[in-house]
C-alpha cells in the first residue's frame, strides 16, 4: 500500500507542477501612432521562453512559473523595454506594451524577431512583404506598389508592363487566389501593369505563398497572395498627398474615438483613393509613346475601413472597396469593375488559451472586351466567404481549426470566330473544414494540416492532406519540406492565342460531363481542377544581414479544364481537359546593411501542358528569370538621399508561329456575292503549339529619393525616377494581321512629390 500511495505521487507531480504556471499575452504598439509592431522579440527575462509578434502586433507564451516575471520587448529601431508582471497558476495575464522609436535607430543592423521566427516556423515557399520593401524598389512613375514588388520576387512571372498577369511556379493568374482582408480580388492589377488595386500606404502585411501551403489556404491549386491592411490612426488626425504623371492619389485617416491612455479602446477609420492621370498628360510629356494611341490607360481606386479595438486586444474591422479599369487600343477596348465589402474580428477571451477569428466578406467583378474583328464578351463573378478560426497556443505547439463557406456566381458569353456562343449562368457552394498544427522538438518543426472541401454543384469532395517540417541543422542553417493536395472549381477563358491579353472571364466547373485528356468517348471522373505540390529546401545565415534561400519545387497538375473558345460546329465539345507539370529552383541572396540593401532572386523553371495530342510550353513558360535589387543612402543618416536600381532579366516567351493566312469569308445566304464582298483575313497558325521564343526581356529602372522635413510629423518626399533607363525595346505583341510589332513601354522619366501630415 505504501508503494502504491508513492507511484501516485509521483506520477501526480508533472500535474502537480503544471498547476503552478500560467501564460501572458498581449499586443505590442508602436507609442507615437498607436500601430501594431510586428515581429518585435518577447522574452521572459531569465528563463527559456519567449516568442515574436504576428503582424497584428499579437503575442502569448505559455508555461510560465507563477510570481512576479519581467518581460524584455525589443525590436530594431525600438527601444528596449522591460514590463514587470504578475503570473497567476491557471491564469492568462493581459498585457498592452508601448515601443518608443530609439534615437539610434539607424545603427548597426541587428538579428531582429524574424531571425527568431524563421527557426521557429516552416515558412517553406512564404514571402512576407512589408510596405518598407515595397519602397525599397525603384518606383515606376515615382510612386511604390505591390505590383512592382511582387515582380522581382522568386518564382514569379510577370507578362509585361501593359496588361501583364502574374504567373506563380507554373500557375495561371485563375490558380492564385488574391485576398485582400480575406475578400477575393478577381483582378489585382490594372491594365497597365505598374500598379496594382492595393494601396501601399495602408498595407500592413503581404503574405506571397507560391507553393506547399497548409490547410487554413483553400480553393486555389497554385498560390496565394493575402493582404492585410491596418488600422486607421488611433490617435490623431493624419494623411498624405500624391502625385506623378502616372496618377493622383490621396490617404486621410484618424479616430472616431481616440485612444486615451495606454490599454483603452477606440474606434478609427481610413480611407484612401487614386485616379490615373496618364491618359491626360501622356500626349504632352511622353509624345513619342505608341504615336496614335500613347499610352491610354485609365482607373481609379477606393478603400475604406472602420476599427474597434478594445482595451484586451479584441477588435472588429468593416470594410468596403471599389476599382474601376479602363484601357483602349486600336485592336481592343475593355474594361472592368470590382467591388466589395466585409467585416472581420478577433476575440480574446479572459482566461483562455484559445483565440478566435471570424470574417465576412462579399466581391463581385464585372468585364467587358469589344475587339475590332469579333463580338463583345462579357464575363461577370460575384461570390461571398464566411469563416470562423479557432487557434489554441501551448508552449511548444499551435493548433488551429475552423470552417468556412464560399459561394460565388458566374455569368459568362462569348462568340467566336465562327459565330458560335457560349454562355453560362451558374451559381455554386463551397464548404470546407480544415486543421493544422505546429509542434517543435528540439530543431525540428512539423505542420501538419489537413483540410476537406466540399463542391456542391459538383457533387465532390476533395480530400486534401499537407504537411510542412523544418530542421535546424545548425544555428545559421536550416533544411525545409513542404507539399499538399489542392483543388479549385473555377477556371478561366484566357486562351495562347488573344493577341493583347487582357480579357479573363471566369466560369466555375461546367455541368456537362467532359471527356478525359485526348478521348472523345471517356469521360473524367470529376469536373475539379487539381494538383500536388511538393517543395525542398535550405535557409542559410551566411551573417547578421546577409541570408540565402534556396528551394526546389514541382506542381503536378493532374487535371486542368478550359474553354473550347475554338469550336467549329454546336457538335463540338465545350471543354478540353489537360495535365500540366511545373517544375523549378528558385535562389535568393539578401544583404541589409548601415546604409545599403541588395536583394537577388534567380528562377530556372520549365512548365509543360498536355493535352492529349501535344506537350507544349504555355505562354508564360519563362526557363530563365533574374532580379536584382539594391539601395543605397547618401549623406545624413536621418535625412539621406536614397538611390535605387532595379534590373531585370527574363528569357523570351512561347509562342505559335504563324503558317499562313486564308480569306474568310462570313456566308449569310443565297444572296452573298464574293467576288465584291469584303472578306477576313484568316490566319493558318503552325501544327507545332508554342514552338517559337520571343526574344529575351531585360529592363533598368533607377530612383532617387530625398525626405524633406517641415515639422515634427509634416514631410514631403520627392522622387526622380526613369523606368527603362536604356530604352530596351521588349516586345508586347505582334499583330499579326497588320504584320506590325508592338513594344512595351519605352524610356519614361517620372517626378513625384508625397505630402504628408
Amino acid at each position: 500500500m505504501k508503494h502504491t500511495i508513492t507511484i501516485f505521487c509521483l506520477g501526480l507531480m508533472p500535474f502537480l507542477a503544471m498547476a503552478q504556471f500560467g501564460a501572458v499575452r498581449g499586443n505590442v504598439f508602436d507609442k507615437e501612432t498607436a500601430q501594431p509592431v510586428s515581429f518585435a522579440t518577447v522574452q521572459v527575462q531569465g528563463q527559456n521562453r519567449g516568442t515574436t509578434t504576428d503582424i497584428n502586433g499579437f503575442f502569448t507564451i505559455p508555461n510560465i512559473p507563477e510570481g512576479s516575471q519581467n518581460l524584455v520587448v525589443s525590436y530594431l529601431g525600438y527601444d528596449s523595454t522591460i514590463i514587470s508582471v504578475t503570473i497567476k497558476k491557471n491564469e492568462i495575464a493581459y498585457q498592452t506594451i508601448y515601443l518608443v522609436e530609439s534615437g539610434n535607430k539607424l545603427g548597426e543592423i541587428v538579428v531582429s524577431g524574424k531571425k527568431a521566427q524563421a527557426k521557429s516556423e516552416v515558412q517553406i515557399s512564404k514571402l512576407s512583404v512589408t510596405p518598407k520593401q515595397i519602397r525599397s524598389l525603384p518606383s515606376a512613375g515615382g510612386q511604390p506598389d505591390i505590383a512592382q514588388y511582387l515582380t522581382v520576387l522568386p518564382g514569379v512571372i510577370f507578362t509585361g508592363d501593359q496588361g501583364g498577369q502574374l504567373y506563380i511556379r507554373g500557375g495561371s493568374p485563375v490558380q492564385n487566389r488574391i485576398l485582400l482582408d480575406g475578400m477575393t480580388i478577381y483582378n489585382p492589377f490594372h491594365s497597365i501593369g505598374f500598379f496594382s488595386v492595393f494601396e501601399t500606404e495602408i498595407i500592413r502585411n503581404v503574405d506571397v505563398l507560391t507553393g506547399g501551403f497548409n490547410a487554413d489556404y483553400g480553393g486555389r491549386i497554385s498560390a496565394v497572395v493575402d493582404v492585410k491592411t491596418r488600422e486607421g490612426n488611433r490617435k490623431r488626425l493624419s494623411g498624405l498627398v500624391s502625385a506623378s504623371p502616372f496618377q493622383a492619389k490621396a490617404l486621410i485617416e484618424g479616430p472616431i474615438i481616440p485612444l486615451k491612455g495606454e490599454g483603452g479602446s477606440s474606434i478609427s477609420f481610413i480611407l484612401t483613393g487614386k485616379k490615373a492621370l496618364i491618359n491626360q498628360v501622356d500626349s504632352k510629356l511622353y509624345p513619342y509613346v505608341n504615336d496614335t494611341t500613347g499610352i491610354p490607360f485609365d482607373y481609379q481606386d477606393l478603400y475604406g475601413k472602420v476599427s474597434l479595438m478594445t482595451g484586451n486586444g479584441s477588435k472588429i474591422n468593416f470594410f468596403g472597396f471599389n476599382y474601376t479599369d479602363n484601357v483602349k487600343f486600336p485592336i481592343t477596348e475593355f474594361g472592368w469593375n470590382s467591388s466589395g465589402g466585409g467585416l472581420d474580428f478577433t476575440l480574446i477571451p479572459t482566461n483562455s488559451s484559445t483565440i478566435i477569428d471570424g470574417k465576412f466578406t462579399f466581391s463581385n467583378y464585372d468585364s467587358r472586351i469589344d475587339e475590332s474583328d469579333r463580338k463583345p464578351r462579357t464575363s461577370g463573378i460575384s461570390g461571398y466567404y464566411g469563416g470562423l478560426t479557432f487557434t489554441n497556443f501551448g508552449r511548444n505547439s499551435e493548433f488551429r481549426y475552423g470552417l468556412e463557406l464560399t459561394g460565388f456566381e458566374t455569368k459568362f458569353q462569348f462568340t467566336n470566330f465562327k459565330g458560335i456562343t457560349i454562355d453560362q449562368n451558374q451559381n455554386t457552394t463551397e464548404i470546407a473544414g480544415f486543421l493544422k498544427g505546429k509542434y517543435k522538438w528540439g530543431g525540428l518543426v512539423v505542420e501538419p494540416g489537413f483540410r476537406i472541401q466540399y463542391y456542391q454543384s459538383l457533387s465532390d469532395i476533395s480530400y486534401e492532406p499537407r504537411l510542412g517540417m523544418k530542421y535546424n541543422l545548425t544555428d545559421n542553417i536550416r533544411v525545409k519540406a513542404a507539399g499538399g493536395v489542392y483543388s479549385q472549381n473555377l477556371l478561366s477563358t484566357i486562351n495562347e492565342r488573344d493577341v493583347v491579353n487582357l480579357f479573363v472571364g471566369f466560369l466555375s466547373g461546367p455541368d456537362e460531363s467532359i471527356y478525359k485528356k485526348g478521348s472523345t468517348n471517356e469521360f473524367t471522373d470529376n469536373k475539379l481542377q487539381k494538383a500536388l505540390h511538393g517543395v525542398f529546401g535550405f535557409e542559410f545565415d551566411l551573417a547578421d544581414n546577409i541570408d540565402l534561400n534556396v528551394e526546389g519545387y514541382y506542381k503536378k497538375f493532374n487535371q486542368l479544364i478550359a474553354l473550347n473558345r475554338f469550336k467549329e460546329q454546336l457538335s463540338d465539345k465545350n471543354y478540353f481537359v489537360e495535365t500540366g507539370d511545373a517544375r523549378g529552383v528558385d535562389v535568393t541572396l539578401k544583404y541589409e546593411g548601415k546604409r545599403s540593401y541588395v536583394w537577388l532572386a534567380y528562377s530556372l523553371g520549365k512548365v509543360t501542358r498536355d493535352d492529349g495530342q501535344q506537350v507544349y510550353p504555355p505562354v508564360f513558360d519563362r526557363r530563365h528569370n533574374m532580379n536584382i535589387v539594391a539601395t543605397y543612402q547618401l549623406g545624413d543618416l536621418k535625412h539621406p538621399i536614397e538611390i535605387g536600381a532595379r534590373w531585370n532579366l527574363g528569357s523570351g516567351f512561347p509562342f505559335t508561329q504563324t503558317q499562313g493566312f486564308y480569306t474568310n469569308y462570313p456566308l449569310s445566304g443565297v444572296g452573298d456575292d464574293i467576288t465584291s464582298g469584303n472578306a477576313d483575313l484568316g490566319i493558318i497558325y503552325s501544327d507545332t503549339r508554342n514552338g517559337g521564343r520571343l526574344p529575351y526581356y531585360h529592363r533598368l529602372d533607377l530612383s532617387v529619393k530625398r525626405m524633406f522635413e517641415f515639422g515634427k510629423r509634416i514631410k514631403m518626399e520627392v522622387t526622380a525616377s526613369c523606368t527603362n533607363v536604356y530604352d530596351r525595346p521588349n516586345i508586347f505583341y505582334f499583330d499579326r494581321v497588320r504584320y506590325s510589332r508592338v513594344n512595351q513601354l519605352p524610356i519614361i522619366p517620372s517626378l513625384s512629390a508625397t505630402f504628408q501630415f
